[in-house]
Parts: structure tokens; sequence; C-alpha cells
């Protein structure tokens, strides 16, 4: 079902600094701010030979983000995304599995502009996993 790593999130106290580290420190390739209001986050993308680094911040206070980094105030691996061919499908078993996706089930349109969905960490040993369409 899982098809490669799409990208690995860090959340980050502020999107900026953490850009810029990367980019100046790291010397990586920084994609530009991306406010998605649907999912309360502004991301960037370091882009890597093979996947990507999602850095976020808070969109607004009722960000899930938010709750987060009061846990983490210096910020943290919030999550890992793999891609699947077919979200629904994948969805499906997942839950006839006894997996829980969050939110009210249906697939949102992620940064990429594909629809994504998010599978609580309890049923993944502590680990947030999004899952992408390709």
């Amino acid at each position: 079902m899982l098809g490669r790593v799409n990208h690995i999130a860090i959340a980050v106290p502020d999107l900026a600094a953490a850009a810029a580290s990367y980019r100046d420190t790291l010397g990586a390739a920084i994609s530009e701010p991306q406010s998605l209001p649907e999912h309360g986050v502004t991301v960037v993308f370091v882009e890597l030979p093979n996947t990507k680094v999602e850095l976020l911040e808070p969109l607004g206070e009722a960000s899930p983000i938010a709750a987060f980094l009061e846990k983490n105030p210096s910020g943290g691996m919030h999550h890992i995304c793999y891609e699947v061919d077919d979200i629904l499908a994948a969805r499906d078993r997942l839950k006839a599995s006894g997996a829980r996706v969050l939110g009210n089930g249906e697939p949102k349109i992620g940064a990429h502009g594909k629809p994504v969905l998010f599978l609580h960490p309890k049923d993944f040993f502590g680990t947030l996993i999004e899952l992408e369409q390709v």
C-alpha cells in the first residue's frame, strides 16, 4: 500500500528562521512559503534529491501545530508522509484494520494540491502518519 516517503515534517516556532538555517547553513533549496488555512499551517519545503523536508509553523490560534509547539517549544518532528496510489482504498483498508483516520475521514487537499489524510499517532507507535495520493 505504501509508496515512497514524500516528506518528513518538522514543526518550527519561526518558519523564516528555520528556512534560513536550512538554506544558509545546510545549503538546501527552499520553496516559497505557502499558507494552508484548511490545515492551519504555513509551510516551506526543503528540496532534497530523494525526498523533501516540510517545515511548518502555526497559521492562526486554532492550528494543531500551536498545541504541538506548546509541548515542544523549540519544535521537532511532527509527521512522516507516505505516498499511496489510491487514498480512498488506503483509508478503507486502514479503517477495516482498526486504524483511526483523523478528522471526518475524508481527504483534504494538501500542500502539493493532492488529497491527504492523517492517521492517529497512537496507532503507529507515537508517529503521526500522513498519506498523500500520487
